[in-house]
């Protein structure tokens, strides 16, 4: 199957699918000086990977939110992510004030290895929150933090899904590694947890863990595009291993912050499809279906 071209041929590609539209699990809206803080990282960080990341999107909030719209973007999740502690509980009232005035936006939060946190999600999940986000790169906390249990224990006995961001890239942190947030796992096994950029780069990891844990998850984001293809690239066997497990894998983009246009991670994903194995069903479930499903939309 062939993706669109370019980012102005998205909405009728997707509509050549059967489709309404595109349910997005993973993106970022963030307060505007936390936004640019983001955007200086990416900046600087081709000293580091050895290769630039231009932010392709860097626009003003209400031009992100019209691209969105003109790419047919009927829900998507903004996730954002605290670094320090006192920082998550004011975050998450910044997205409650996001989802309550942007109506393709579910409602989201985020949490802190921090004493009040087990309240502030609580709290977050009682006033309808869909999707959380765990950064443990940016937050460089450790997921097993026993400040976080009984934080995984609300999330997995709500049933609401976490996008947790636990593997190695692009840059290795003080707590990254599956095998760190597998101890997690087999803590509370029936976390709907979705493994960030699918736990990139330890892909193989991350597929196990689909098959190990009924609600283990991988998103889309980042994964099989060229960019990232030249730093930390997919398994040569990759549509194989994905083609039993197409309800599992969900839509997602890092938009804004990505160094390439939207179009190319629709057509990564459509390189798959074109598996004998996945076709268009696959498609729709990953663009749709599934994600909507996790975010009950």
């Amino acid at each position: 199957m062939v993706g669109p071209e370019s980012d102005a041929d998205i909405e009728k590609w997707v509509a050549g699918l059967g489709l309404d539209g595109l349910v997005d699990l993973h993106l970022h809206f963030l307060p505007e000086r936390m936004l640019t803080k983001v955007w200086a990282y990416f900046d600087a960080v081709e000293e580091r990977l050895g290769q630039p990341w231009p932010v392709w999107y860097r626009t003003s909030e209400s031009e992100r939110l019209a691209t969105l719209e003109s790419f047919g973007v009927l829900k998507f999740a903004p996730l954002a992510y605290p670094h320090k502690p006192g920082m998550a509980q004011w975050l998450n009232g910044w997205l409650a004030d996001f989802a309550e005035r942007v109506p393709a936006a579910v409602l989201t939060a985020t949490f802190f290895p921090e004493p009040e946190a087990a309240s502030y999600v609580e709290s977050a999940l009682a006033a309808g929150a869909r999707c959380f986000k765990s950064h443990v790169q940016v937050g460089a906390y450790d997921p097993r933090d026993e400040l976080l249990d009984p934080v995984w224990g609300l999330l997995a006995e709500a049933g609401v899904p976490v996008v947790v961001h636990a593997g190695h890239g692009p840059e290795r942190g003080p707590h990254t590694g599956l095998d760190v947030f597998e101890e997690v796992l087999k803590r509370h096994p029936r976390l709907v947890a979705v493994l960030a950029h699918a736990g990139m780069p330890e892909y193989e990891a991350a597929l196990d863990f689909v098959h190990r844990f009924p609600r283990v998850h991988i998103d889309t984001t980042m994964v099989g595009v060229p960019f990232t293809e030249s730093l930390m690239p997919s398994p040569r066997d990759w549509t194989a291993r994905i083609a039993d497990i197409a309800d599992r894998i969900a839509l997602g983009t890092d938009f804004p912050n990505i160094p390439y246009d939207y179009a190319t991670q629709l057509r990564a994903i459509a390189g798959w499809a074109a598996d004998d194995r996945l076709g268009a069903d696959f498609l729709r479930a990953v663009l749709y279906d599934t994600p909507a499903k996790l975010l009950s939309v």
